[in-house]
């Protein structure tokens, strides 16, 4: 497993050690040792999750506040997604900034996203199969969310505009500034 910075505080790529032959590939998606010994994180995830959609769908941006803040690891089973990471936490560095990375089914990476960050992706590909690890149990009462197209953070989803497909709850966010 490789470990790459994203320039987003905390927030991680994971590239696993893909070993390929005639018959197909093996990976090790996640080895909680392995994580902490190349993170100096936990990797205690409590939750796992997983979601199908169509091309165009904007899935966020989400996330949990308080005691149930949630650090997440995405991957791509199936598909292409843009996975977007935007950080919150008001004490960093790099407050409001976000991250953004293709995760496909093809480059089997992985994007670690710490607690206090909000995420979201859009499916690039006809369909997507999208799994993730919380290392925090999910409750509805903590939910906090962010409009997908809010000005301030400026995110580009790589859906061209009338192809978006949103959810009624994600179309009623609010904006960044009102966190």
């Amino acid at each position: 497993m490789e470990i790459e910075q994203t320039g987003l505080k905390d927030c991680l790529i994971i590239k696993p050690r893909i070993f390929e032959d005639a018959r197909g590939y093996f990976f090790e998606s996640f080895n909680r040792d392995t994580f902490a010994q190349k993170t100096g994180l936990s990797g205690d995830f409590v939750q796992d999750n997983q979601s199908f959609s169509a091309y165009g769908v904007i899935r966020g941006l989400h996330a949990q506040g308080g005691e149930f803040a949630q650090a997440k690891l995405v991957r791509v089973l199936k598909g292409e997604v843009l996975d977007v990471a935007v950080d919150m936490r008001k004490d960093s560095e790099t407050y409001g900034k976000h991250f953004s990375i293709k995760l496909s089914a093809d480059n089997n990476l992985q994007l670690y996203i710490p607690r206090g960050f909000l995420h979201g992706f859009s499916v690039l590909s006809e369909t997507a199969e999208f799994f993730y690890k919380c290392d925090n149990f999910y409750n509805k009462a903590s939910e906090i969310g962010v409009v997908y197209n809010d000005r301030d953070l400026n995110i580009d989803w790589l859906i061209p505009g009338g192809d978006e497909s949103i959810s009624d709850k994600d179309e009623v966010l609010n904006s960044f500034s009102a966190l």
